[in-house]
């Protein structure tokens, strides 16, 4: 897994390679205990280890379940937050506080979070942002949100 993880960053476009480095390193300085780095669906995902959760993700069974994805696409960098998407109130604490943080436009989906200037990424929030569920919080999210299918 570390390996794909190195091959992804060696490939990372050379604009986005400094931007897409201290995001990951925000990353791992701030996710909460339990969480691991694998590789899922072509890109470094943090997720819950099937020794902490061994139900795994629904849609794909034999898959750690997924927390937060990093992608250096053509046109931006990715932060995918399946929490922000889970959580309303995290969620909504994040659109306010983007606004604090720099004077961009967020550009964002239901769980994706687009930077298009590698200048302009607000680490210290993204930093604050990850730190803000842990496991437990983001496994019961997701039974919780399961249990409304």
């Amino acid at each position: 897994m570390s390996n794909q993880v190195d091959q992804y960053m060696a490939n990372v476009d050379i604009k986005w390679r400094d931007a897409f480095k201290t995001l990951k390193e925000v990353i791992d300085q701030n996710i909460p205990e339990g969480f691991e780095l694998d590789f899922q669906y072509g890109m470094p995902t943090y997720v819950v280890p099937f020794s902490i959760y061994p139900n795994g993700y629904h849609c794909k069974k034999d898959t750690p379940l997924p927390f937060i994805s990093i992608a250096a696409q053509k046109h931006h960098l990715a932060l995918y937050h399946m929490g922000i998407y889970a959580d309303e109130d995290l969620l909504k604490w994040f659109q306010n506080e983007y606004a604090n943080h720099i004077d961009t436009k967020l550009n964002m989906g239901k769980s994706c979070i687009r930077f298009t200037n590698p200048k302009k990424i607000p680490f210290q929030l993204i930093g604050e942002l990850v730190s803000k569920m842990t496991v437990d919080d983001w496994i019961k999210k997701y039974e919780e949100q399961l249990n409304m299918r």
